[in-house]
């Protein structure tokens, strides 16, 4: 699991790359804040290699909750900027801060 930040000088933005290992899985999304926790606009591609991987564009100077969704599973990222304990789902979020 890794998460790659690119930010963009001209725009309030960065590129943020979401990419996980998963050879034997079927479907992957990332889902959080930025996208409502909706699994189809945090969808990623899968590579040859078997890792997924998605590229988004998230606002400069926020943080934002999120988890990987691995054929109907949540799972943490590894590599989270911190991680935030949600009462909703009675469990911890990864936290990405951009």
């Amino acid at each position: 699991m890794s998460i790659k930040k690119q930010f963009i000088k001209t725009k309030p933005v960065c590129k943020v790359t979401f990419s996980i290992e998963a050879k034997e899985s079927f479907s992957a999304s990332v889902v959080g804040d930025f996208n409502n926790w909706n699994s189809t606009e945090g969808e990623l591609t899968k590579l040859k290699n078997g890792t997924f991987k998605g590229v988004f564009d998230l606002d400069k100077d926020s943080k934002y909750e999120f988890k990987y969704l691995i054929d109907g599973a949540y799972v943490n990222e590894e590599a989270a900027d911190s991680y935030k304990w949600n009462e909703y789902a009675g469990a911890e979020n990864s936290v990405l801060e951009v």
